[in-house]
This record gives structure tokens, sequence and C-alpha cells, in this order.
């Protein structure tokens, strides 16, 4: 596993198969605004032309992004193509795609919301909340980890990614995940920043204990409904892809040929990184939680802020002045590169989505190609 931070994406590499899984936490300098007030107008640059600069950076099979400025769209732009090699015709800047793990943030505002309702402690003991981990020893340490550190990252748990979460068409329980990550040695003590999807693994597993429904309907009832995100969804069988037209993304395989890496294994992405949405509804997704309509800013601030040891991003834009982008906010697999970057006042977003055709090492150059983009659009004279 490899990590690469810079000012407005974080992203976690994974140089696993192309059915594993996800990136990146959203992680942001600033707290979530509780409040939107007057502010004078963004202007935004041609999304078109960005997404056509992406496309020409090489290895990008298709590009689309829209921008959104106080919930209103304000341009968008799709190059490139829906298959290799130029066929299948143009994206929809409005089509369906993997948001990765933008994911986390969504798991982690239910969790959350459960802690509001005193249904959940932040220092609730994984061994108290679900037993059976403990009972069968699928996590180490369970009696000393709390829901705070799993969704701060801070576990230590290790990640299950690897040859026993591998099959395209096996339908993973969760505890098989867990059973993954358990043959993996700890690579840091309890309270220690360590990226492992697992923590969200067990997120999701707590949420369903307590909701008595499935993630993915919780997700819903909690979320994608009273925010009116009614094309967003977490699939949860193996062989499920994503809804409609969309692009196809592409990693090679031993040979090192490109194989179609579309039907990315749902099943062992989950509360970790498999929700697929689109652009509006993102855009809607990440204004609400900044403006503070999911959680309070106490709850908040555990996903927004850097967890302990975590060296804080820069704060500001990527140029001066408004709107001043908040870090994090992207998501990322083998095939796929996926963000949406918003203000820390939750006024603008730039939602983007890539489908790829790269190695895991070009793959690492993605995220300051998605930076340039943003420049481009708010940033005159770049």
């Amino acid at each position: 596993m490899e990590e690469a931070d810079f000012m407005i994406l974080r992203r976690t590499m994974f140089t696993g198969a192309a059915s594993l899984a996800c990136a990146a936490l959203v992680l942001s300098a600033a707290p979530p605004a509780t409040a939107v007030t007057a502010a004078a107008p963004v202007k935004v640059g041609d999304v078109q032309q960005a997404m056509e600069a992406l496309v020409k950076t090489g290895h990008v099979v298709g590009a689309i992004g829209e921008v959104y400025v106080d919930g209103k769209r304000v341009g968008k732009g799709s190059a490139g193509s829906r298959l290799l090699d130029g066929k299948g015709g143009a994206i929809p800047s409005t089509a369906r795609y993997r948001i990765g793990s933008q994911t986390k943030t969504m798991t982690a505002a239910v969790a959350l919301q459960l802690v509001k309702e005193g249904k959940l402690s932040l220092d609730d003991k994984l061994s108290e909340v679900l037993p059976e981990v403990a009972k069968k020893d699928l996590v180490e340490r369970a009696d000393e980890i709390t829901v705070r550190h799993l969704v701060q990252l801070t576990s230590g748990i290790p990640d299950y990614i690897g040859p026993d979460t591998s099959s395209p068409t096996r339908n993973y329980r969760p505890t098989d995940l867990l059973a993954a990550s358990r043959k993996n040695a700890r690579r840091v003590e309890v309270g220690t920043f360590d990226y492992s999807n697992t923590n969200y693994i067990l997120l999701g597993m707590i949420i369903e204990k307590l909701s008595g429904r499935s993630l993915a309907a919780e997700l819903n009832r909690r979320l994608f409904a009273p925010l009116g995100m009614r094309h967003t969804y977490l699939p949860a069988k193996a062989n499920e892809g994503i809804k409609g037209p969309h692009g196809h993304g592409y990693a090679p395989d031993e040979a090192g040929t490109m194989r179609d890496a579309d039907k990315i294994n749902a099943t062992t992405l989950l509360g970790a990184g498999g929700v697929i949405s689109t652009m509006r509804e993102m855009s809607t997704f990440q204004r609400a939680f900044r403006q503070g309509k999911l959680l309070p800013a106490s709850l908040s601030k555990l996903i927004t802020d850097p967890p302990p040891g975590q060296t804080p991003p820069p704060a500001g834009g990527p140029c001066a002045g408004n709107p001043e982008f908040a870090a994090g906010g992207g998501g990322s697999a083998p095939g796929f590169t996926a963000a949406t970057l918003t203000s820390s006042d939750g006024r603008v977003q730039f939602a983007v989505s890539l489908t790829l055709a790269m190695d895991n090492d070009e793959r690492s150059t993605v995220p300051t190609r998605i930076t340039n983009a943003l420049k481009s659009l708010f940033c005159p004279g770049t």
C-alpha cells in the first residue's frame, strides 16, 4: 500500500488485482460551516476544457466533471469515451460512477448519527458492540479498540486486501474480510493512524447491528432519501455493476494487458468504498455535510479533522481568494479515480470522475492532474 497526500486530495493506493478495493478518506483542515452567509459570486472556468485537458494527460479513458455553486450546476464537461480506444461514445456528465472511499464519509456520518442519538458511544469498545469479533478472534485487541479509533483510522487493524479477498465472483461476508485481515500483521499500535479499510467494514457491521437493517438500507434511510439522492446506492452483490450508461475503467493483468475493471466485487467494498452515485448527488451530500445538516460540528470534526499524530494539510485553496477548498474528498481503485472537492463553507463543489487505463504507479499521478484541473477552473492565469 502506498499513500500520497497533496493540498486537495488524499489518496491511498492499493497494488492488488482490479477487483480489489478503494482509496482515500476525506480529511480537512477546517471544520464544516454551520451556516451559509452572503458571499461574492464565484467565477468558474470552462469545465469542458478542463475535462479535455485531463484526457490529454494520458491513459485517461473518460473524464466527466461538474461544478455546483449554492446547489446550482454552473458548468459541466465530458471528454474521452465510455470504452477503451474511443469506443462507446461519450460518457454523460450525469452518469453514475463509483465514488470509492468517499463512501467512508457516509458510513462515518451514519455511525456518528447513532452517537448523537445515544445509541452508540465514541468510547464504546469493539468487544462490547461486536462481541462476536472478539469471541471468534477476528480482530486482535478488540477490548482496546473504540468506535473513535475506527472512525479516525487509528485502530491499527490490518487491511483485508489480498489474495483471500480477490475473487471477482464470490459473495464475501464482512466476517470473511475480517478473517482475511486477521492473517496480516499489525503495523502500528492502537491510537496511531494507519489507513485500513477494515475499520469501515466494522463500522458498517455496527450500524447494521444497532439499526436492524442492512448498511445499504440505513444509508438510504438516513442520507440518500432525505437528501433526494435518488440515483445513489450501495451495491451488495459480487456481480452487481453500475446501473445505466457509464464509463469503464481498465487495469493491467499479470501479462500487462489492459482488462476491463468495470465490475469490481461490491462485497469487498461495502461501507469502506462501495457507493455508486452521480455528480449532482455527491455535490448535494458534500454541501449538506459541510453546512452542518447531517451532524453537529462536535461530531463532524472527527471526520474532517486530521486524526491524532497526522499533520494538518495547509489551509486555503489552490489560489488566492475564494473559494477556499477543504482538503480531501477522493477515492480510487484500479480503473478509476473520483473526487468531490468542496469549499469549506459548502458553497462550491467540483465533482470529477476519471476512468483510467494505467498501472498503479501511474495512478499515483492522477491526484496532481485533478488538482491542476481544479486550478484551471478557479485560478485565473494558471
